[in-house]
């Protein structure tokens, strides 16, 4: 793993002496120890955050922070001046003060903010995790927790070893809703589980193609921006929202969106923890552009209990509909199929369905809104046990995306015929891969421009999270990264 000989990176044993973490407290850990990190926050007193990165989620998280009692956002970051600028006038149109920062190490220098609210690109957000944990600071960390499988155990780490609360954004696991039905479920009223499918059908159009580097915002610490990523140029029209496609920075739709239903398919078959193995199959398809991340994809978690199974559209119906396919109903959301029924839903509930789609019972819920308030209410009570988001949980979620896709960076072109000679035994992913087929018929793409390929069958070791067999010495580089001198994430373990 690269290191950096910057003093501001901390080993294991650093990170534990400047936390009074170090041997001498580690077996006595409790809630006084909070108050040598930051000052213990009361019930009736204020709780002062910064959000960092704002643009979509981030003013999100402005705006759900700003509702709660008791809440003050009172620091805002972002490297782009210009949206830090704006985000600053919404303040100040509201008559509410606000400091702004462009570089996130000053913000954590500032001894009045409690936590921090992370909503950057995913490339950043362990390590600006763990750096808050390190300033004393609260986390809530947005999905997925981790760019890669090695950083996210990282974090586990440095939380497990702080009296802090860190949340994972995966607000699903604060509908009522969801844990009912889960419950439901895991008691057996439908049977064993035979597969727990997370789906992902959401429209993503083309980012477009450049043959040279782009001009970078004008208003961009780039530097900054890159952080821990290689520091490259850019190779596509825009520079925000658009690192979710490459690998530099992003994790597919599959890391973005995906990852909320990963989680929720996981927590149905009882949040086991890394799968046995796992197989990808997809491509890029119907479009050639900048783009380096797969469209279209399933995947096969292999578990004990009942297989997990993702599947991620980004095309729509077809050439001439420009909605989205369903699956029993399903768009974005989980249908977890067992012996004498199914469930079927999202963030704000479903309904139990028989095996002939007659309704048996609704579970009626919100989407998660209860995931902030949950957060402030565990800082208050000086328990990170009460966080919903649990970092542990996060990591298991965000690493199963991970490993999907080194699946599918590491597959080849074998042909359509190929691919469906080759998973003809899996019955789950030969149904799933014939589906995806018809889609993009439906679609007209064309293969010799954007084939499709088999991901590699990857074999786990479960308790290292690293894999073994064929092809493992070539997985294993992808389960983490180099990082860049000054932006390393420290190895914790």
């Amino acid at each position: 793993m690269k290191k950096s000989d910057s003093n501001i990176f901390l080993d294991r044993r650093q990170f534990l002496k400047r936390t009074a973490l170090g041997a001498a407290g580690l077996g006595a850990i409790n809630l006084f120890s909070v108050r040598s990190w930051s000052q213990v926050i009361g019930a009736n007193d204020t709780v002062r955050l910064a959000v960092v990165g704002l643009r979509g989620k981030g003013k999100s998280h402005v705006r759900n922070f700003r509702e709660i009692p008791g809440v003050k956002v009172a620091a805002i970051c972002d490297v782009d001046a210009d949206i830090l600028a704006k985000a600053r006038a919404g303040f100040e149109e509201q008559g509410e003060s606000v400091k702004t920062f462009l570089n996130y190490q000053t913000l954590l220098e500032q001894k009045d903010i409690d936590a921090v609210v992370i909503a950057t690109p995913n490339h950043w957000h362990t390590l600006m995790a763990i750096w808050a944990l390190e300033a004393g600071k609260h986390v809530y960390v947005e999905k997925p927790i981790s760019h890669n499988v090695w950083e996210g155990r990282q974090l586990v780490h440095a939380a497990a070893n702080s009296p802090l609360v860190v949340q994972h954004g995966s607000q699903k696991r604060s509908v009522q809703a969801l844990a009912d039905a889960v419950a439901y479920i895991r008691a057996g009223n439908l049977g064993r589980i035979k597969v727990s499918r997370g789906l992902c059908y959401k429209r993503r159009r083309s980012i477009g193609w450049v043959d040279k580097p782009q001009p970078l915002p004008p208003s961009v610490d780039y530097n900054l921006w890159t952080g821990p990523a290689r520091l490259e140029p850019l190779m596509r029209e825009r520079l925000h929202y658009d690192w979710h496609w490459v690998w530099n920075t992003g994790n597919g739709d599959l890391g973005n969106q995906g990852i909320h239903e990963v989680d929720i398919a996981r927590w149905f078959l009882g949040d086991p923890a890394m799968p046995k193995r796992v197989l990808s199959v997809g491509g890029r398809f119907g479009y050639v552009d900048n783009g380096e991340t797969p469209n279209t994809q399933a995947i096969m978690f292999d578990y004990e209990e009942a297989p997990l199974l993702f599947e991620v559209r980004g095309l729509p119906i077809s050439s001439e509909i420009d909605g989205m396919d369903n699956y029993k109903g399903i768009r974005v959301g989980v249908v977890v199929e067992c012996e004498d029924g199914y469930f079927a839903g999202g963030g704000g509930g479903g309904w139990v369905y028989t095996n002939d789609g007659e309704r048996i019972q609704a579970f009626d819920g919100d989407k998660g809104a209860l995931h902030a308030r949950n957060f402030i209410d565990a800082i208050r009570a000086g328990d990170p046990s009460m966080a919903n988001g649990k970092v542990e949980r996060g990591h298991i979620s965000s690493a199963l995306c991970h490993l999907g896709n080194i699946s599918q960076r590491l597959g080849s072109e074998k042909g359509i015929d190929g691919i469906a000679d080759r998973i003809r035994s899996n019955a789950d992913m030969a149904d799933a891969f014939g589906r995806m087929m018809e889609h993009c018929a439906n679609n007209h793409v064309d293969y010799a421009v954007t084939p499709a390929a088999l991901g590699a069958g990857l074999v786990l070791d479960r308790a290292n999270e690293r894999f073994t067999g064929d092809l493992s010495d070539e997985a294993n580089k992808l389960i983490s990264r180099e990082y860049r001198p000054g932006f390393v994430v420290p190895d914790l373990s």
